[in-house]
């Protein structure tokens, strides 16, 4: 037994992976109203919606540099706004979020991006329409705690959300999830929602990462006096999550939300994923954290290895877990590992 942990140790320590991507924040406007974002619009005076010629401005200044566009946006922004309806209408001619993030999927396709879209929760229609057209799609479950400060955010009632990652393996969509650490949860409900996330998984086999993402206080929210959590228990929690799941789900810390000094010993606990980075674009959700050039991360992995990835793992290339209409970039883009071609 201890052999077999050591071989799976050394099989996935042979590189660490990342990804390059082009982080396109569609519209800032949610009907959560969680107590640590510092992204939602907290008036229309506050809001935006980008057109689609500033997403297409900004999927031409990367094209041929990265191979994902990585689509985010409020959750149901037409129920947090009467305006927000007609305002989508107005700039994009679309009736729906869902239905525009499609349209710039197809944008982003056609100039040689894999989307990967982030929406919130969503209903099975709206996966399916986005199915096609993603390689990849997330939602952080971030807690199965209830909390304080979910307190004015239907969207982000732990059932919900297992819900809407249970019906994207229902359908076959290889996704992205992860926990949010040091919004008031406690250690065991890192351990129970880690356990919730493997029975999903043990039952769909659709989970290709799960992010292990600290909370970082934002101004002008409630939570602004909080301290961030304590990089021991980020450690912890990453060691948890590998002995609970499956060595087939990536460990993902964010590059720019650890220290690089921290890295390697993320690396060393279970992290086997760097997650994406922007050279055009900031984290909108943490404005406040810089992305890393390519060349610090290796520096801060070093003696591991960076390797490349698509925003869909090889394990689900390989299954052929794709449209028909992504499948000419997989193939221009994946070698034979399923990792981005050297």
């Amino acid at each position: 037994m201890v052999a077999e942990h050591e071989n799976r140790n050394q099989n996935r320590k042979r590189y660490v992976t990342f990804t390059r991507n082009i982080f396109i924040p569609v519209t800032n406007v949610c009907r959560n109203a969680c107590a640590y974002c510092g992204f939602r619009a907290r008036s229309m005076k506050e809001a935006y919606l980008m057109p689609p010629e500033r997403v297409l401005s900004l999927i031409q200044r990367v094209e041929g540099s990265v191979t994902e566009a990585l689509f985010t946006a409020g959750e149901k922004p037409e129920l947090a706004s009467p305006l927000f309806r007609d305002w989508l209408r107005t700039t994009t001619g679309c009736s729906s979020l869902v239905e525009y993030t499609r349209e710039l999927c197809k944008m982003a396709i056609k100039h040689g991006l894999l989307p990967h879209c982030n929406l919130g929760i969503m209903s099975t229609e709206e996966l399916l329409e986005l199915r096609a057209v993603s390689a990849s799609m997330g939602l952080m479950l971030e807690t199965t705690a209830e909390l304080e400060v979910h307190e004015h955010s239907p969207g982000k009632v732990p059932e919900v959300r297992l819900d809407m990652i249970a019906r994207a393996g229902e359908l076959k969509i290889p996704f992205t999830t992860g926990l949010l650490i040091g919004i008031g949860e406690k250690p065991s409900d890192h351990i129970q929602a880690l356990e919730m996330l493997k029975s999903l998984h043990d039952e769909y086999r659709h989970i290709q990462e799960v992010i292990i993402q600290p909370f970082v206080p934002k101004p002008s929210t409630p939570l602004w006096n909080v301290k961030p959590p304590h990089i021991e228990l980020l450690k912890q929690v990453v060691h948890t999550a590998r002995a609970i799941l499956p060595p087939e789900i990536a460990i993902q810390v964010p590059p720019n939300l650890i220290t690089r000094d921290r890295t390697r010993e993320m690396i060393e606990l279970g992290a086997s994923d760097l997650g994406g980075i922007s050279e055009q674009t900031i984290d909108y959700i943490n404005p406040e954290s810089p992305w890393p050039t390519e060349a610090e991360l290796r520096a801060a992995i070093a003696p591991y290895v960076l390797r490349e990835r698509l925003p869909i793992y090889p394990q689900f290339i390989k299954r052929g877990w794709y449209s028909t209409e992504l499948r000419p970039l997989i193939e221009r883009y994946a070698d034979d590992e399923g990792l981005r071609k050297r």
